[in-house]
């Protein structure tokens, strides 16, 4: 490895613990931030000629220590009646009186407090994304918008937004507790998982599998599983990421050209991923009665995983689980997934009743999945006149280029089937 690739490997391991103790004491998430890529910046100057410290974090530590401490006696001169900051010259001091005090406090905590601020439902779930992958991730703007396919200036806005809601907004830099607990979490996993799913079937762009950006929230999950070992749905998000990113290797061909999960070479699936997620699914169950939604989604996955070819998939558990899942979480694209599942469990007939339960849906409306799924249930019917026009419609809604050659293919398909 290359000396500025250690540097790189090393901040982004180093990074979310230094910029968590510094919002600890600082209580400004983005001078918190800004003092971290300070000490990163003068890291890249140094080390290349002198060599990387024996202990890193504590070479990042002191320098982020007297950054602060310059930038808050520079705001001290210039006005001491007007205040910037929410915590004074002497209390910081006192706070930080030696590296190897600040190294040995309780991380956990500290990281803690940022993944839930990071996280703050206050902030759009887009601004969430992009904070957490720039503060937990410690991704640079320009990689964050490569990961979602958007200019950087944008990335960089959503930000700035986000940093300012959080300041204006007077929060506490705390760990919620209680009922406020849980409902924070289900904000912090829902960012975990949005960044997964974007690198699982990306959006937009000529990829099908992002598996950087999977990469990136297995990191935050396992994070997240280390710090709150005995929260269900953490094992439960956990479990399910660890299950699906299994596939990677079968999910495309040597092209990049998608690979369904009834087609896929399951020889060529990551079995030390599958171990892992059942593992923690299995401990996530021994901790509640009642399976949430991300526990629930990883009981699915796990049929999938269970299964050595298609043929023994367990598709009657499957479609009760989303039935589970449709009480605990109802949205209309977990009733797209139940119509999946039933029109394997009991016929496609059955499915695409619930399907067509659907066609009215607003939150559908824009999106390709709709037909995809009712142009799979049509061919299996024999009705491929109706499936080509699905899967064509599919194909001028979907953004992801290798996904409309699939389903223009699927589309020529019938033809031959006609």
């Amino acid at each position: 490895m290359t000396t500025s690739g250690a540097i790189e490997a090393v901040w982004r391991i180093e990074q979310p613990k230094l910029a968590a103790r510094l919002n600890r004491l600082l209580r400004d998430i983005g001078l918190a931030e800004e003092i971290a890529q300070d000490a990163f910046v003068l890291a890249l100057a140094r080390w290349p000629q002198d060599g990387i410290p024996r202990n890193p974090a504590a070479w990042l530590t002191q320098v982020a220590k007297n950054r602060a401490l310059d930038r808050l006696r520079r705001t001290t001169l210039i006005d001491r009646k007007n205040r910037e900051f929410t915590i004074d010259l002497a209390e910081l001091e006192r706070a930080m009186p030696d590296i190897e005090a600040l190294l040995d406090e309780d991380i956990d905590d500290d990281l803690l407090r940022l993944i839930f601020t990071a996280c703050h439902p206050v902030l759009p779930p887009e601004q969430r994304a992009a904070l957490a992958l720039r503060l937990l991730g410690g991704l640079s703007t320009q990689e964050i918008g490569h990961a979602f396919l958007l200019p950087e200036a944008t990335v960089a806005q959503r930000i700035v937004r986000a940093k300012r809601t959080l300041r204006e907004a007077g929060l506490e830099f705390e760990t919620p507790r209680g009922e406020e607990r849980r409902e924070r979490l289900a904000a912090v996993l829902e960012v975990v998982y949005l960044i997964f799913n974007e690198g699982y079937v990306a959006t937009q762009g000529p990829h099908w599998l992002r598996d950087d950006l999977c990469g990136e929230a297995l990191r935050l999950g396992r994070s997240l599983a280390a710090l709150m070992s005995n929260e269900p749905e953490v094992l439960g998000l956990l479990a399910l990421m660890e299950l699906q990113a299994s596939r990677f290797a079968a999910r495309t061909d040597d092209a990049g050209n998608p690979i369904l999960l009834l087609d896929q070479d399951r020889s060529r699936w990551n079995w030390s991923l599958i171990r892992s997620g059942l593992d923690h699914l299995s401990r996530a169950l021994l901790l509640t009665p009642m399976p949430g939604p991300y526990l629930l989604q990883s009981m699915i996955a796990a049929c999938h995983s269970r299964a050595t070819t298609a043929a023994e998939t367990d598709w009657i558990a499957i479609a009760a689980y989303y039935q589970a899942l449709a009480l605990a979480a109802p949205s209309p694209i977990v009733e797209l997934n139940r119509a999946v599942a039933v029109g394997m469990a009991f016929g496609a007939a059955q499915g695409l009743v619930i399907v067509d339960a659907l066609k009215d849906e607003p939150r559908l409306r824009e999106s390709h999945l709709l037909s995809t799924v009712r142009g799979d249930l049509l061919e299996k019917l024999g009705r491929t006149a109706e499936a080509r026009v699905e899967f064509h419609r599919a194909a001028e809604m979907t953004g992801n280029s290798k996904e409309r050659a699939v389903l223009l293919a699927r589309a020529e398909a019938t033809v031959a089937q006609t």
